[in-house]
């Protein structure tokens, strides 16, 4: 059984191009949601998932509808090939249920691996190159004035929140801070 999925990321668009699609593909049963592709949460998706069964297929009109990245497209892959579901790519005629149709998906996912490889070597060598230079990365650090100052703030009973977001500070921030002096205080006694 062919079962169709659509995802279109917005209200504003239409999904109809790619229900034409699927519905000349020959798909059985079609799922169709709007939602952002890096929404984990995808009840329609799921659903396509839950409903599919071993020697089935799920047919997108292009891999980003399935999946935002390609770390999360091989993911879903993976999960569809343990069951033994299939995929069709109708736009990129690419598909996992023929030997050739998962070299032609191997291929991608490895130059993805290859990509992600590079982007990786080249962030590293900027940061060494920034070190060698006297560049430290990271955040600058907050001032005593403004922890001083949120302190005061809760000592007068703000809340965490209000006394961070008046201070100028993160309230993760001022949390630490004041963890850090209570344990600093309770090694002293």
């Amino acid at each position: 059984m062919k079962i169709g999925y659509a995802r279109v990321s917005t209200q504003d668009q239409s999904t109809d191009l790619q229900l034409d699609s699927l519905g000349k593909a020959g798909c059985d049963r079609i799922f169709s949601e709007t939602a952002s592709g890096a929404q984990a949460n995808r009840p329609e998706l799921a659903k396509a998932l839950e409903f599919a069964r071993p020697g089935d297929t799920i047919v997108v009109w292009k891999l980003d509808r399935l999946a935002r990245s390609m770390k999360q497209l091989i993911a879903t892959v993976e999960l569809l090939k343990d069951r033994g579901i299939g995929l069709e790519s109708l736009t990129e005629k690419i598909e996992t249920c023929s030997p050739q149709g998962k070299l032609v998906f191997g291929i991608f996912a490895s130059l993805a691996e290859f990509e992600r490889s590079l982007i990786r070597e080249r962030v590293n060598a900027g940061l060494q190159a920034a070190r060698q230079r006297g560049r430290k990365g990271g955040r600058p650090r907050v001032g005593e004035d403004k922890l001083s100052h949120a302190s005061a703030l809760l000592k007068a009973g703000y809340s965490t929140a209000r006394a961070a977001r008046t201070a100028g500070i993160g309230r993760a921030t001022l949390i630490r801070h004041c963890t850090a002096q209570r344990l600093a205080t309770e090694a002293l006694i």
